[in-house]
C-alpha cells in the first residue's frame, strides 16, 4: 500500500534531507545577496527589495514545513500512533455506466483505486496487472475498472487524472491510461524526484498516441472531469480506503452491480489475486464420464453429441 511505513519512512527521509538542503542554501543565498548589498549599496530601495525576498523565502520555508508535517502524521498513522481504520465495504458496488476493460460476458470485477504518481501504484501497474489482463481480463474471465484517488502530495496526480478522461473523449482512455504509467528514461529530477507528469510529458505521450494536443490540454485546464474524480475519491474514503492502491473484488450480479465484494490492499504479489479471484469463477464443466469396456477399454458414456 502506498503509506506502509517502510516507503514512508524512507520518502520522509530524503524529503527531509532534500528540503532542508534547499532552505540552507537559500538562507545562504540571501544572506550573501543581503551582505553584498550592505557593502556596495547603501539604498533604500534595495533594503526593501531584500526584505520583500527574506518574506518570500520564510513563506516558501512555511511551506515546506507544512508539507514534511503532511508526511509525517501518514508515517505515525502506519506506525500505529494514529490506527488505520479497517475498510468497510458496502454489499453491493454499482458500477452501471462506467467505462471498463474486459468482455462484458465476464462474471468477475476488479476496481482499483489508484493515484497515477503513486509508487505502489506504478509497480502494480507494471509487474501484477499484465499478467491479470493475460490471464483474466483478455480471457473474458474479469472485468477491470479503474477510479480515480489522487492523493493530495502528488502535484501531478489530479492533472494527470483530467488527462487520461479527456484522452477518452478522442477514445484513447486506456491507452492514456497506461502510458501515463510507464517510466521514460531521463525523467529524474532534482533530489530524485520524478518528472514524467508534467503537462509537456503529457503532451508527448499524447502526441505518440495519436491525440489532438490542443483539445487534450483545454480539457485539462477545464473542470469538466472535477465531479467525477472528487466522487471516486470520496468514497473511498467512506470506506476507510486510506492508500493506494487499493482493490474491491466480486462478482457481477444480474442487475450489473457487484456483490460479495472483498478489498485487497497495496501491489500484492500476482498469487494474491488469483487466490481471490478464482474461487469466483464459474466452475469448469465436468467431463464426460467413462467407463470401463468388458475387455478393458474405455468406453465414453452416452450422451449428446
Amino acid at each position: 500500500m502506498h503509506i506502509r511505513t517502510q516507503g514512508f519512512r524512507s520518502l520522509y527521509k530524503r524529503m527531509l534531507r532534500t528540503l532542508l538542503a534547499c532552505v540552507t542554501v537559500s538562507f545562504l543565498s540571501a544572506a550573501a545577496a543581503i551582505a553584498q548589498q550592505s557593502s556596495s549599496q547603501k539604498q533604500s530601495e534595495d533594503v526593501v527589495t531584500l526584505k520583500n525576498d527574506v518574506q518570500q523565502l520564510k513563506a516558501q520555508q512555511q511551506l515546506i514545513l507544512d508539507r514534511l508535517d503532511e508526511l509525517k502524521k501518514l508515517l505515525n498513522s502506519k506506525r500505529g500512533d494514529n490506527p488505520q481504520l479497517a475498510i468497510k465495504v458496502p454489499d453491493t458496488v454499482g458500477v452501471n455506466g462506467e467505462r471498463f476493460r474486459g468482455e462484458a460476458i465476464a462474471t468477475v470485477a476488479i476496481i482499483e483505486y489508484g493515484d497515477i504518481e503513486c509508487p505502489f501504484c506504478r509497480r502494480f501497474k507494471q509487474d501484477i496487472y499484465p499478467r491479470i489482463v493475460d490471464d483474466y481480463i483478455r480471457t473474458g474471465k474479469a472485468r477491470f475498472y479503474y477510479r480515480d484517488m489522487p492523493l493530495t502530495f502528488h502535484e501531478h496526480a489530479l492533472p494527470a487524472a483530467r488527462a487520461e478522461h479527456c484522452a477518452g473523449e478522442q477514445g484513447k482512455f486506456w491507452e492514456m491510461h497506461d502510458s501515463l504509467f510507464i517510466d521514460k528514461p531521463g525523467t529524474i529530477g532534482p533530489g530524485g524526484r520524478k518528472t514524467m507528469l508534467t503537462q509537456s510529458d503529457i503532451d508527448e505521450r499524447a502526441r505518440t498516441l495519436g491525440l489532438d494536443t490542443a483539445k487534450l490540454d483545454e480539457c485539462i485546464a477545464s473542470t469538466r472531469y472535477a465531479d467525477l474524480i472528487r466522487r471516486s475519491s470520496e468514497e473511498a474514503a467512506k470506506m476507510n480506503i486510506g492508500g493506494t492502491p487499493a482493490f474491491l473484488i466480486g462478482t457481477i450480479g444480474p442487475n450489473g452491480n457487484i456483490i460479495g465484494v472483498k478489498p485487497l490492499v497495496g501491489a500484492q504479489p500476482f498469487e494474491v489475486f488469483k487466490s481471490m479471484i478464482d474461487p469466483l469463477l464459474p466452475a469448469a464443466p465436468a467431463p464426460h464420464a467413462s467407463n470401463p469396456g468388458p475387455d478393458g477399454a474405455t468406453i465414453q458414456a452416452a450422451g449428446k453429441r
